[in-house]
């Protein structure tokens, strides 16, 4: 059997080697991503899809967000050596050489962007395109390692893709666009400070001035709670701008107090570990479901107030 060890090897290198090729693009992050992105798109769509629209415009999203994610593991390989979280990731272990990763982004980005370019409008190409520079060029590169508003700049990244699929149905900018990058930037703010204080040895031995390691645990539970009210105030106003219906309604409200009573209890917990990580998971159930929700309960006659549409 010995004649057998040199091809199984390579086999073995090539499964690897492919293994890091797709865990470096965070297939995580672009599932979420892409539920979110579905959600924008249904929400525009009110029972009409079109089938050779929403393939290409989630394909491209979703590989715009693997090039972005490639570029953040390639800009924060040095950092994630010094956290437990991420000391195994591809680029901290040098698995993936940065050139290789970089090649490998660009390739993502520049086949996403040309997908997006091609089958939707330059409205949503514009979208994504900024939310793409906001978290490699404005996030990753520079104010995440030295500001505490970083997650506040960043959060705006996070509600492209849910905006890009909704304007590439709609093909503008209207009241429903701005309500959904309201809500989707709110929710990223919690979101971040729960897996912040979960991982609060990890970010301060990264020297990562986020707002728990900065300021301190009862300023970061007071923010979190004045924005996970505002993200509960902000779902809701899709169904009182005529949207969505009060199905979506209910359960918004339903997923806000629970989102609202477990960060209340953050100063009443014994572990404020355990606290945040549950914050956090129940962060993206709720996020999760509310696309779903939008997905499925909106209303056709909803309002047509434009702020800005693109013109080919």
């Amino acid at each position: 059997m010995d004649y057998l060890s040199p091809q199984l090897s390579h086999d073995a290198i090539m499964v690897q080697a492919i293994k890091n090729f797709w865990v470096v693009a965070k297939p995580g992050i672009i599932l979420g991503n892409l539920i979110t992105a579905a959600g924008g798109f249904f929400l525009a769509s009110k029972g009409c899809i079109d089938s050779t629209l929403l393939l290409p415009t989630t394909i491209g999203i979703s590989l715009v967000v693997a090039s972005a994610c490639v570029f953040n593991n390639i800009v924060d390989r040095n950092i994630d050596r010094k956290m437990a979280r991420t000391r195994n990731r591809v680029l901290a272990t040098r698995l993936m050489s940065p050139k290789v990763a970089i090649l490998y982004a660009a390739f993502l980005g520049i086949a996403g962007i040309l997908l997006i370019w091609a089958a939707t409008n330059g409205l949503t190409l514009a979208i994504v395109l900024t939310g793409f520079t906001v978290y490699v060029g404005v996030y990753s590169l520079y104010l995440k390692r030295n500001s505490v508003y970083g997650t506040l700049v960043g959060s705006l990244a996070g509600a492209a893709p849910p905006l890009a699929g909704y304007c590439a149905v709609s093909n503008r900018f209207d009241m429903g666009a701005l309500i959904l990058l309201i809500i989707f930037s709110l929710w990223q703010i919690p979101h971040s400070y729960a897996i912040a204080i979960y991982r609060l040895d990890d970010y301060a031995a990264a020297v990562i001035p986020v707002l728990p390691v900065k300021e301190g645990m009862p300023t970061a539970k007071k923010h979190i709670l004045s924005y996970i009210v505002a993200f509960t105030v902000a779902t809701l106003l899709l169904t009182l701008g005529g949207y969505t219906g009060y199905s979506y309604f209910a359960v918004a409200a339903a997923l806000g107090t629970l989102w609202l009573y477990l960060a209340w209890s953050g100063y009443s917990t014994c572990n404020e570990r355990l606290w945040a990580k549950k914050l956090f998971v129940f962060s993206i159930v709720n996020i999760v479901l509310l696309s779903v929700m939008m997905s499925i309960d909106f209303t056709v006659s909803a309002p047509s107030n434009i702020l800005l549409t693109y013109a080919p």
